[in-house]
């Protein structure tokens, strides 16, 4: 071996003697420890102390002006649950609130006008929450009338025409089916469940139990939640603010000053005879939701009334 070669081979020893002297000093002979991590706790969001609120229940109520039992435990919490689930509906309750202002009046005088008690307008919004509804089985408009129930009370179902959707004349009929109800069973409370699953039901259920109070009765889920909805709506629409609706006079939807056309004549086009009046399809169809198609044929002897913003 060159000398050379050794001189090479001594520098990278003494390096590596030298690495190793130093590395024994900054550890100091100890084992290497792992590093202690500091734990940051979790910042867990506060909710208000307000934030879920606990309503208060009415300590006496009534339907129609008969009384709701409310000493009965099952009474009280079938009540309790419908309030809490509709004032904590709240996008839903707003809304109704607001389109209330433009038919809950009217349908309260109309009603009270044929001998209905004012609380039966919180059935219509019950069944429809004051809209042109269609259920599943064929039932439409505000007070949610099968084809044959509404013959039966004069409303007019044809090509062109379905007055169940003209809610004036829907409640009218609604207030004759209530007072026909009322006849039968003399009283309120079981009238309002009888419209929900119908008379000859109700009456099986009373002949069956051996009771005909609503309240002693085992029903089916939706009727046995039927009349406690309607008595929420009553609790909150009566009571907004304590539920926590403050609802301005302004914030509730009106309907535009209207004027009525007497028509008896066929409408070949109810577009075109909409513009000549200064007025459009839509408008026509909105405030005439009854109008089922694009034109109208009159029946001789017959006349209707349509309305258009003045």
């Amino acid at each position: 071996m060159k000398s050379y070669h050794l001189f090479i081979i001594y520098g990278l020893l003494f390096t590596c003697l030298i690495g190793l002297a130093v590395i024994w000093k900054s550890s100091d002979g100890s084992v290497p420890q792992e590093t202690e991590e500091t734990l940051i706790p979790m910042s867990l969001p506060t909710l208000p102390a307000d934030s879920v609120r606990i309503f208060e229940i009415p300590k006496e109520l009534s339907f129609a002006g008969e009384k709701v039992p409310l000493e009965i435990q099952d009474v009280y919490e079938r009540l309790e649950r419908e309030i809490y689930v509709n004032a904590y509906w709240q996008s839903n309750m707003v809304l109704l609130m607001k389109r209330s202002g433009k038919y809950l009046d009217e349908i309260s005088q109309i009603l009270q006008g044929n001998g209905i008690p004012d609380d039966f307008k919180y059935l219509a919004i019950a069944e429809s929450a004051l809209m042109n509804a269609t259920s599943s089985a064929g039932a439409k408009g505000f007070w949610q009338f099968m084809e044959d129930t509404a013959k039966e009370y004069d409303l007019e179902i044809s090509r062109d025409v379905d007055e169940r959707y003209h809610w004036q004349k829907s409640t009218v009929a609604a207030a004759k089916y209530l007072n026909k109800a009322h006849q039968k069973f003399g009283n309120w409370t079981a009238v309002a469940a009888s419209y929900n699953m119908g008379q000859s039901g109700l009456s099986r259920r009373q002949t069956e139990q051996l009771q005909e109070d609503y309240y002693d009765l085992l029903l089916n889920d939706e009727t046995s939640r039927y009349i406690f909805r309607i008595l929420a709506f009553k609790v909150i629409f009566e009571n907004p603010k304590k539920y926590g609706f403050g609802l301005r006079k302004e914030d509730y939807y009106t309907n535009p000053a209207l004027k009525s056309i007497t028509v008896s004549d066929d409408i070949k086009n109810l577009a075109e005879w909409a513009k000549q009046r200064g007025s459009s399809y839509k408008e026509l169809k909105l405030y005439n939701p009854w109008l089922r198609d694009r034109d109208l044929n009159v029946k001789r002897g017959r006349s209707y009334e349509i309305l258009l913003p003045e």
